[in-house]
């Protein structure tokens, strides 16, 4: 059982992540340097200091204003870090502080940064997805090293070498691809290829039967959370809804309990 301190390292980790992933959702979208201007208020154009960028604490000591010129901090910054860190206690709990907890950690500041993008401005960027493509290509065959289970249907493409593991992402990712891009031209307007690009993505980095589950669970939240906004209100039956932030979070629960949720499904 791991200590309580490790949970505690590794969401203050997920936490500074989360406070760069909150760079990369307000600066890709422009077309801006995510490095050059350092951090600044957005108002003032003041400079801000360590004291003023320590994740979530800052936010509540400065009482969401900022110090140099009383704007308002947006909301969305604290959320973000503090969900950032959840996510990586909870990586943390599937695999200890480990590798695997590394290459988890990594997939999911991309899983965020994607969520909050399409969210905000209805995009899943190329400049994001197309480079972790690559990435998760070329990582595909030392997965086993690392220690990820990706696949989780027993003896279908198990993966215990590098070509083998080369072979799941393969599938995977033409698979994700394939399925998104059928409904694009089954059901035009129904889906962007900003998504078909993502389900390719999530296929090259979960494998075939984790691409799987994240679709499902994607498909299932989606449904749910639509009939609800329809039945409030909220959107009507046309509306459209970004699946980027369904897919993502699909991902994430392949990626930390995939096992959990096929043992789930099979004996339910």
């Amino acid at each position: 059982m791991m200590q309580p301190l490790a949970f505690v390292f590794a969401f203050f980790i997920g936490t500074a992540v989360g406070s760069f992933v909150n760079v990369v959702a307000d600066r890709l979208p422009a077309g801006q340097s995510l490095v050059r201007p350092g951090s600044h208020c957005p108002v003032c154009d003041t400079h801000l200091r360590a004291f003023d960028l320590v994740p979530v604490l800052s936010y509540v000591w400065l009482r969401a204003r900022c110090r140099y010129c009383g704007a308002a901090i947006p909301r969305r910054l604290p959320l973000v870090e503090a969900g950032t860190g959840l996510l990586f206690a909870l990586a943390a709990a599937s695999f200890g502080l480990s590798a695997a907890f590394a290459a988890a950690a990594v997939v999911l500041g991309l899983l965020v940064a994607i969520t909050i993008i399409d969210l905000e401005h209805g995009l899943i960027l190329d400049k994001v997805v197309l480079p972790a493509s690559v990435a998760a290509l070329l990582m595909a065959p030392l997965w086993p090293l690392v220690g990820v289970e990706r696949e989780f249907f027993p003896g279908f493409l198990d993966w215990p070498g590098p070509v083998e593991s080369l072979a799941s992402s393969l599938a995977g990712g033409v698979a994700g691809f394939v399925f998104f891009l059928a409904i694009v031209f089954l059901r035009p307007g129904g889906m962007g290829g900003g998504d078909v690009k993502l389900g390719g993505l999530l296929g090259l980095l979960l494998g075939l039967a984790g691409v799987v589950i994240a679709v499902w669970v994607a498909v299932v939240a989606g449904g749910v959370v639509a009939a609800a906004l329809l039945v409030l209100g909220k959107r009507g039956r046309k509306s459209e809804m970004p699946f980027g932030p369904f897919l993502a979070g699909g991902a994430a629960v392949a990626l930390l309990a995939g096992s959990q949720v096929q043992s789930w499904y099979l004996g339910a």
